[in-house]
């Protein structure tokens, strides 16, 4: 009897252990969130929800840059750098790699490592689906068509390398701007350009031309009315006028950090922006991501504690910032939306 007894509570325990898993099975996974936000103005109020958070969608990388969202498709793209590959993440099904090598085709090995930057770094994606890379190791800029065919676009001015282009903006004319910093030159490698440029390809026939000699460039973005381009540089961000043929004015300053006598906070970076569809701008800087209003008013920061790269927006609406945090993607639901939404 006494073993009867001890088989039937073995199986109820057992039974009753197998609900225990199903109830902790079907419990929603608790989502890894990544830093605080801080308000600092109304306005920021209309752009992020009051209980937005930062999440983490994905991790494991060396240094993650130049995230863009590809529409045909509903995924997001982003380079690891270091790595020399472009990183493909779907909702629902995570990471995967989607284009290795993506920025250093040569036969002297380089990467692994985070002082060493070969791959692509900024990437976009225009209106016919193409996607376009800043190469660092190959010191170029190129473009993928759909079906797969690569074109180089640009990677000398004047007969001289280019340093290692970085980021670029992309007007619906075809035109495409680029910062051009030295960062993904190799270590021994010479630069043959003694400037740091801001460039414009010219869409209607490639010919390239140099937009600024005097700056210390790295993210760039168009407004969405099309009529400023903004530039990092340094640790601010400039601003230039854009007339109707693509062309350029003098640039002037647009924002320093200095102005917004700021609490010090941890991470951050003066990096990479974008613009939402108000003209807002969204940008890596002190602290992890600042939302700027066009006036240059700080609105608020995505405070991520941690090296912060780039960021784009996405999903099928538009409205979710996604973010490069070091060897992490964050992503955070927005009421605003990106340009071309």
């Amino acid at each position: 009897m006494r073993l009867v007894l001890l088989i039937i509570a073995g199986l109820a325990g057992g039974f009753f252990t197998q609900i225990s898993l199903a109830q902790e099975q079907n419990q929603p996974t608790k989502k890894a969130i990544i830093g605080t936000v801080e308000r600092l103005d109304p306005r920021f109020d209309q752009l992020i929800p009051k209980d937005a958070q930062m999440e983490k969608i994905a991790e494991g990388f060396i240094w993650t840059e130049g995230a863009v969202w590809y529409k045909p498709s509903k995924y997001l793209l982003f380079s690891d750098i270091p790595n020399n590959v472009v990183i493909k993440w779907e909702p629902g099904k995570g990471t995967s790699e989607f284009l290795k090598p993506s920025g250093y085709t040569g036969v002297k090995p380089r990467g692994g490592k985070a002082s060493d930057e070969p791959g692509s770094n900024g990437l976009f994606v225009d209106s016919q689906g193409r996607l376009h890379l800043c190469e660092h190791g190959d010191r170029r800029v190129t473009c993928i068509e759909k079906d797969g065919k690569k074109t180089v676009l640009a990677d000398n001015y004047m007969g001289k390398k280019l340093n290692s282009p970085n980021d670029l903006a992309l007007h619906p004319n075809g035109d495409i701007y680029f910062t051009d910093p030295p960062y993904g030159l190799a270590k021994g490698d010479k630069r043959e350009l003694d400037f740091t440029g801001v460039f414009r390809i010219r869409g209607k026939d490639g010919k390239l031309s140099l937009v600024s000699k005097s700056l210390n460039p790295n993210g760039i973005a168009l407004s969405p009315d099309l009529k400023k381009l903004y530039v990092t540089n340094g640790g601010s961000w400039m601003v230039f006028p854009v007339n109707e043929d693509g062309t350029t004015g003098e640039a002037k300053l647009f924002v320093h950090p200095k102005q917004w006598k700021l609490t010090p906070a941890k991470g951050g970076g003066i990096d990479g922006l974008k613009c939402d569809v108000h003209g807002n701008i969204f940008a890596t800087g002190p602290g992890g991501v600042c939302v700027i209003a066009p006036d240059g008013t700080l609105l608020g920061r995505f405070l991520t504690g941690d090296r912060t790269a780039n960021l784009c927006f996405g999903g099928e609406d538009g409205q979710t910032l996604f973010v490069c945090v070091n060897h992490r993607i964050g992503m955070v639901r927005t009421t605003t939306k990106g340009i071309g939404w």
